[in-house]
C-alpha cells in the first residue's frame, strides 16, 4: 500500500512539473478564492461581533422620581431580578449623583447653569435577548408603572433600527459566504478541467491498459491537494501582510477598537483556509475527472 501511495505521489508531483501553466493557473485560482474568503471571514465575523455587541447594549432604563423611597426602588429592582425577561445580574443601580456626573461629563451643555441635581435614581435593565426589549418594557409599564417610577425608556426607534441592521448583517454574511464558496468551487473546477482535458489521451491509455478508476483519479486528486494547499498558504501569507500593514491604519478609525468587538482569531481563520483549500482542490479534481473516466 505504501509503495502504491508513493507511486501516486510521485506521479502527481511529476505531472505538476510537466504541466506548469495549468498548475500555476489552478494555484492562483485557489489563492484568489482563499484570499477573498479570508477577507470575508475577517470582515464578516467582525461585523457579527459588532452587531452582537450593539445588541447587548440595548437596555431599558427605569427612572425613579426624586422623592422615591429606598423601599420603592428595592421593590422594583427585586421584581425585575425575578423576571424571566431580564438577564441574570442584568439590573444595575445608577444613583442620581452618578447620573448627574455622567451628564456633566458627556453632555456638559445640559448641565450648565443647573443649580441642583434634577435627576433621580435609575435602574439599567438588560434583557436576556435583545429582541425582548419591547416585552421587557411592556412588563414594567403594564398595567401601570410601579410606585416611585417616573419614566421608563427603551429607545424604541433606535433599538428597532439596530435589531433590523443586525439581522440584515447576519443574513447577508451567511448568503455571501455560500455564494463565495460555490464560486470558488466552480472556478477551481473549471481550471482543473482544463488541466485534465489537456491530458485526456493519457487517461484513455491508462484506462485501456487496465488501470482502475481510483488509480487514475488518485494522482489528479493529489494534484488538487497540492495546488489547494499551496494556494491557501499563499493566501494566508498575503493576509498576514495585509493584517500587519492595513489593520493598524483602520482600527479605531474605520473599525471600532472596542475590545468586545473582534473578528475570528487569525490562527483559526488560517486553519479554515487551509482546510477549504485542500477540500476544494481535491473535490474539484475528483468531481471533474469523472466525465473522463467513461471510456
Amino acid at each position: 500500500m505504501s509503495g502504491r501511495f508513493r507511486l501516486l505521489v510521485s506521479e502527481a508531483w511529476r505531472s505538476l512539473g510537466a504541466n506548469i501553466s495549468t498548475t500555476v493557473a489552478a494555484t492562483l485560482t485557489v489563492l484568489i478564492g482563499m484570499f477573498l474568503l479570508g477577507l470575508f471571514i475577517a470582515l464578516g465575523t467582525w461585523t457579527l461581533s459588532w452587531s452582537n455587541h450593539v445588541k447587548n447594549e440595548l437596555i431599558v432604563k427605569v427612572n425613579f422620581k426624586q422623592h422615591a423611597t429606598p423601599a420603592q426602588e428595592s421593590s422594583v429592582a427585586r421584581m425585575l431580578n425575578q423576571s424571566p425577561l431580564v438577564k441574570p445580574g442584568g439590573v444595575t443601580f445608577v444613583s442620581k449623583a452618578e447620573g448627574f456626573a455622567y451628564m456633566k461629563k458627556h453632555f456638559p451643555q445640559l448641565a450648565e447653569n443647573v443649580p441642583s441635581n434634577p435627576l433621580g435614581d435609575r435602574l439599567d435593565v438588560t434583557p436576556v435577548k435583545a429582541e425582548d426589549v419591547d416585552k421587557l418594557f411592556q412588563s414594567i409599564v403594564t398595567p401601570t408603572k410601579p410606585p416611585g417610577v417616573d419614566t421608563v425608556t427603551d429607545g424604541k426607534q433606535i433599538s428597532h433600527r439596530i435589531l433590523q441592521v443586525a439581522h440584515a448583517i447576519e443574513i447577508v454574511f451567511t448568503v455571501a459566504t455560500l455564494i463565495l464558496i460555490v464560486a470558488s468551487v466552480l472556478l477551481i473546477s473549471n481550471t482543473i478541467r482544463l488541466s485534465i482535458f489537456s491530458r485526456r489521451r493519457e487517461i484513455e491509455v491508462m484506462k485501456l491498459v487496465g488501470a482502475t478508476n481510483w488509480f487514475v483519479r488518485g494522482p489528479f486528486m493529489l494534484e488538487g491537494l497540492f495546488t489547494g494547499l499551496l494556494g491557501a498558504l499563499m493566501a494566508i501569507f498575503l493576509l498576514v501582510i495585509g493584517k500587519s500593514v492595513a489593520l493598524p491604519a483602520i482600527l479605531g478609525h474605520v473599525l471600532s477598537s472596542d475590545p468586545d468587538v473582534h473578528a475570528l482569531a487569525f490562527p483559526l481563520t488560517a486553519v479554515i483556509l487551509v482546510g477549504m483549500g485542500l477540500v476544494l482542490g481535491a473535490l474539484g479534481s475528483g468531481v471533474t475527472i469523472r466525465r473522463f473516466l467513461q471510456i
